[in-house]
C-alpha cells in the first residue's frame, strides 16, 4: 500500500538561485495514500516574498527591459518552448511527484503534464504574434490624426495556485504570464508545492533569466499575505476558495491593483429524458469523481428529470460501487484519496450533515474497508436532496454528488441557477434546440453539453457571481497580463491653430 519515498529536497527559487527560506523553516509533505512523512518544502514568509518581490522587478527593468519584458516576442517564446520539452522529457517522474504529494490517481497526472506542455507550447505561439500586432492602426474621426495600440505587459505579477491541479493551474498562469514579458512570483497551496518547485528546476535548466520566474512556498495566511499586500506587486492572479478571495480582494483593493479571480463552484448538470442512459451515468460519474471530486468545476449536484429518474440512479448507483479505489500509483485506480487529513474530516463532516438533514445515502459515505490508512472517501451519491440542503449549496471538493429531480425544463434551469456560484453547467440532451436554449439560460462561465469536465487551453475558463471574474486560457489568459496603450500622433504638416498667434511687432 504505497511506497516509502523521499521527494527531491528543494529551497526557494529566487532570482534564478536556490536559496533557503529566511528563517530556516521547512514543513512536512505526507503522502495522502499512506499517511507518511516523504519530504519537506521550504516554509517562506514576508522575507523572501519581499525578496522575490524585487528580484522579478529587477528582472522586469533590467537593461531597459531588453533582456525580456521588452525584448521581441520570439525571445520569449523559445524559452516556452524549451520549459515545455523539459516538462515532457520528465513527464513520468513529474507526474510520480504529483501522485506521491496531492493524491491524484497516475493516470490522471499523467494526462495532466501532456495538458502543462501544451499549454506552455500554446503561449509560446501566442508570444509569437504579439509582434506581429503591435502599432495596429485605430479607425478615428480626424484624418490630422494617426491612433494605434500597442499591447504591453503590466509588469512584476502575483500568482497563487490551488492543490488540487498543482503544477496544470500554475501553468495556467505562469504561461501566458511569461509570454507577455512579465515576471513571476509563484506561490503554489502549501497542500501540494512539490512539482511547483520541480518548475523552478526547469525554469534554472532551460537558463530561463534570473528573476523572471521566483517560487516561493508557504502558509497561505503568511507567504500569501505578504504577496498580496506588496506594494510593488503590479497585477494578482489567484485560484482557490470564494473565503479566500474575499480575502485577497480586500488587499489589492487598498493598492487599487487589478486582479483575476477564479473561485469556487457548485455545478449542475442537467439530465433530460432523451438521453442514453448509460451513456450519461458515465460522464454524470466522471463529472463528480474526476480529480478524486477535488475541482471547482465539479457537477456535484446531479438535476434529473423525474421520468427517468429511478432507471438513471439505479444505474449510477451499480456503476458507482465498481470505480477502482486504490493506491493512486497503481495501474487502473480511478480514485485516489483527497489530499490530506483536513480535507477528510471536512469532507467526512458534509456527508454527516446531509444525513441529518434528511438526504438519502445511496452508495458510499466511508472509508473503503480495504484501505484503513490514507485518506480515501468512497465515492458518494445521495438522493432526495433538497436545495435548502448544506450539501447541495456548498463546495464539498470531495467525491460527493447530490441527485435531485426536476419536472419542467424552466425548473431545471430555475434550480441550476439557484447558487451563489457561476462557474459550469452541463446540459444533457439528444435536443440540439434544447441544448442550446438551455445553455443560454444558465448563470456561468462554462457550459458543457453531453459532457462534463473537457478542458481546452484555447478556450476561456472563468466563472460568474462567487466564482470570480476575468477568463484563463486562450487569447483572454494572455489579454490578463497585458496593458492596452493608445499612441496618437498629429500628422499634419498645419499647425493646431486652435490659439492666434501673438502679434508680430
Amino acid at each position: 500500500m504505497g511506497e516509502t519515498v523521499e521527494l527531491p529536497k528543494r529551497d526557494l527559487y529566487i532570482d534564478g538561485k536556490w536559496v533557503p527560506p529566511y528563517t530556516g523553516g521547512r514543513y512536512p509533505v505526507v503522502n495522502p495514500s499512506t499517511e507518511q512523512v516523504i519530504g519537506s518544502v521550504p516554509e517562506g514568509g514576508a522575507a523572501d516574498i519581499n525578496a522575490a518581490v524585487t528580484a522579478a522587478s529587477d528582472a522586469f527593468f533590467w537593461n531597459g527591459g531588453k533582456e525580456w519584458s521588452c525584448a521581441p516576442s520570439a525571445v520569449r517564446a523559445k524559452f516556452l518552448r524549451a520549459i515545455a520539452s523539459k516538462v515532457r522529457e520528465r513527464k513520468s517522474e513529474l507526474a510520480r511527484l504529483e501522485t506521491l504529494d496531492c493524491g491524484k490517481p497516475i493516470d490522471e497526472a499523467e494526462w495532466d503534464m501532456d495538458d502543462v506542455a501544451g499549454c506552455f507550447e500554446y503561449y509560446a505561439n501566442l508570444a509569437e504574434e504579439l509582434d506581429k500586432r503591435q502599432h495596429v492602426d485605430v479607425a478615428i474621426s480626424m484624418d490630422t490624426f494617426r491612433s494605434y495600440v500597442r499591447k504591453e505587459p503590466v509588469g512584476v505579477v502575483a500568482l497563487i495556485t490551488p492543490w488540487n491541479y498543482p503544477m496544470l493551474m500554475a501553468t495556467w498562469k505562469v504561461a501566458p504570464a511569461l509570454a507577455a514579458g512579465c515576471t513571476v512570483i509563484l506561490k503554489p497551496s502549501e497542500n501540494a508545492s512539490v512539482t511547483s518547485l520541480e518548475l523552478g528546476a526547469i525554469a534554472e535548466a532551460v537558463g530561463l533569466p534570473h528573476g523572471v520566474l521566483n517560487i516561493v512556498t508557504g502558509r497561505g495566511d503568511v507567504a500569501g499575505a505578504a504577496l498580496t499586500e506588496h506594494p510593488k506587486i503590479d497585477k494578482l492572479a489567484f485560484t482557490g476558495g470564494a473565503h479566500t478571495g474575499q480575502k485577497v480582494m480586500r488587499a489589492v483593493a487598498k493598492e487599487l491593483r487589478p486582479v483575476t479571480l477564479e473561485l469556487g463552484g457548485k455545478s449542475a448538470m442537467i439530465v433530460f429524458d432523451d438521453v442514453d442512459i448509460d451513456k450519461t451515468v458515465e460522464w454524470a460519474m466522471f463529472g463528480a469523481f474526476w480529480t478524486n471530486g477535488q475541482i471547482c468545476s465539479a457537477t456535484s449536484r446531479l438535476l434529473l428529470h423525474e421520468s427517468i429518474a429511478e432507471r438513471f440512479i439505479s444505474r449510477l448507483v451499480e456503476w458507482t460501487k465498481t470505480i477502482k479505489i486504490a493506491d493512486p500509483l497503481s495501474q487502473g485506480c480511478r480514485l485516489g484519496p483527497v489530499v490530506n487529513e483536513a480535507q477528510y474530516k471536512k469532507v467526512m463532516g458534509y456527508i454527516d450533515k446531509a444525513k441529518e438533514e434528511g438526504a438519502t445515502l445511496l452508495c458510499g459515505g466511508k472509508r473503503p474497508a480495504h484501505l484503513p490508512q490514507g485518506y480515501y472517501v468512497e465515492p458518494t451519491v445521495f438522493a432526495d436532496v433538497e436545495p435548502h440542503m448544506q450539501i447541495w449549496q456548498e463546495e464539498v471538493f470531495g467525491p460527493v454528488l447530490s441527485v435531485k429531480t426536476f419536472g419542467t425544463e424552466d425548473e431545471a434551469i430555475r434550480l441550476a441557477n439557484d447558487s451563489i456560484y457561476g462557474l459550469a453547467a452541463a446540459v444533457m440532451s439528444g435536443d440540439h434546440d434544447r441544448c442550446r436554449r438551455v445553455s443560454e439560460a444558465l448563470q456561468v462561465g462554462i457550459v458543457w453539453l453531453n459532457c462534463s469536465q473537457p478542458c481546452f487551453t484555447e478556450a476561456p475558463w472563468g466563472g460568474r457571481k462567487r466564482s470570480g471574474f476575468g477568463r484563463e486560457l486562450g487569447e483572454w489568459g494572455l489579454e490578463n497580463y497585458l496593458s492596452v496603450k493608445q499612441v496618437t500622433e498629429y500628422t499634419s504638416k498645419e499647425p493646431w491653430g486652435w490659439y492666434p498667434p501673438p502679434s508680430k511687432l
